[in-house]
């Protein structure tokens, strides 16, 4: 009678596989957390840009912008409205107005 062999997967060849996909898995949530962070970055950085500007043209003219167009087509803020957007509420000239920047995309 003969006897078949199993084959048998050397216990070095599984561990070494388990902390493969142990570090495939912290290398891709670290990319995860770094692509997060630079979204919310990014959001923050157009929030600043949006409320210099505004700052920028009070100092300037006297009065804070009316419109958002207005902002943007003279103090050179670009706004991606493919993943943004802006609410801009003015209450009077002499006032900040309220700026709220959402992102579009989840």
């Amino acid at each position: 009678m003969k006897r078949e062999k199993k084959a048998v997967i050397p216990r070095a060849a599984v561990v070494t596989l388990l902390l493969f996909a142990v570090l495939l898995i912290c290398v891709l949530s670290g990319v995860r957390q770094a692509a997060q962070a630079q979204k919310t970055e990014a959001k923050r950085i157009l929030e600043d840009s949006l409320y210099r500007a505004a700052v920028s043209c009070y100092a300037i003219e006297g009065r804070y912008p009316d419109t958002l167009e207005y902002l943007t087509d003279n103090y050179g803020v670009y706004i991606d409205e493919t993943k943004y957007a802006v609410f801009y509420d003015i209450f009077a000239s002499n006032l900040m107005p309220d700026i709220t920047v959402l992102d579009k995309q989840p």
